[in-house]
């Protein structure tokens, strides 16, 4: 099944999408907005899947053409938005660059973040930022979403909690993240609203892709039109999905509508690129002994997308362009 959210009001209006993102009908007999299904998850997702599969048919005489521009990110604001560094590769990288040791502790204790869940950018809406010197970067990601998590679930139970998933651009600051990681409360102004794909997605709407908790397919990345980094998300993932959510569900109950994300995609065979720029500088750093490439300017556009083995859009795309932001 698919979903989305019109950009319409705070939490948007649910829609149901086709499984080829050509048609999508609304649902406000069901449920008004994707944050109302989640919280009755159990009730509601059989419902919102006869009306997929009706759509699906060509049944559902109401059903419009589906545009991505119209969208939210699915859920325009959250309860609760969390992202990890499941792909330790990077996380090795960046240190090393710095000529910093990695604790080992990081190969089996996941790092996760808490981000700022009360507005979301939508998919096609501009990254707007004051200033370039702050090091404006994308990161390239996947993330789930869940329906209520009992405190101290384990990854097994957890596995059965992941609902959705959807795509990430989780904007970062990097010249703004060393300041506040030195006073040693994490980040804050260095991570603003990230955004999310057009798109939702049943983890059976995957097939075969979705094993293990990971996404198996390649996570393509574009800037200004051209190719930056196609990373297979399912490779060199250290921590799946099902671990990251028993991972934030430890010490506290996660509430319907929980979103976690992978942290950027990252593979060790640098032949498909990266997804961030960060990894790529630190790359350079160790080749050249310096940076050579800049972080995103004012006019730059950022696209992020996967696609199914036959080459079709599974989430629709992130496609945005960075402005300036005047206050």
């Amino acid at each position: 099944m698919k979903l989305a959210s019109l950009n319409t009001g705070r939490d948007g209006q649910l829609v149901v999408v086709s499984r080829d993102l050509a048609r999508a009908v609304a649902v406000p007999a069901i449920a008004a907005t994707l944050q109302a299904a989640l919280d009755d998850w159990a009730l509601q997702r059989p419902r919102l899947e006869a009306v997929y599969q009706r759509l699906n048919d060509g049944l559902e005489g109401a059903a419009f053409v589906f545009d991505q521009t119209a969208c939210a990110s699915p859920l325009p604001r959250a309860y609760h938005w969390a992202d990890g560094s499941a792909y330790v590769n990077h996380v090795e990288l960046v240190r090393k660059a710095r000529g910093a040791e990695m604790p080992e502790s990081f190969w089996h204790d996941p790092l996760i973040y808490q981000g700022g869940a009360d507005t979301f950018i939508a998919p096609r809406a501009p990254i707007r930022m004051a200033d370039e010197a702050w090091g404006i970067d994308l990161e390239a990601e996947l993330a789930v979403i869940s329906d209520d998590v009992p405190m101290g679930a384990t990854a097994a139970e957890a596995a059965g909690h992941i609902q959705l998933l959807m795509l990430v651009n989780d904007v970062s600051l990097r010249n703004l993240i060393p300041g506040e990681l030195a006073k040693g409360f994490g980040f804050y102004q260095s991570k603003p609203s990230s955004s999310f794909s057009p798109v939702a997605v049943t983890p059976d709407e995957l097939g075969d892709h979705w094993k293990d908790g990971k996404v198996q397919r390649p996570l393509v990345s574009q800037i200004n039109g051209q190719l930056f980094g196609q990373p297979d998300a399912g490779v060199d993932m250290t921590f799946n999905f099902p671990t990251l959510l028993a991972h934030a569900a430890k010490t506290r109950a996660l509430g319907a509508g929980t979103i976690i994300g992978s942290g950027t995609v990252s593979n060790y065979d640098r032949s498909a690129g990266s997804s961030c720029l960060a990894e790529k500088r630190m790359l350079e750093i160790l080749e050249f002994g310096e940076a050579k490439t800049p972080y995103l300017k004012f006019g730059d556009r950022v696209r992020i997308e996967m696609f199914d083995a036959s080459g079709a859009s599974i989430f629709g795309a992130i496609d945005q362009v960075v402005e300036r932001y005047e206050h």
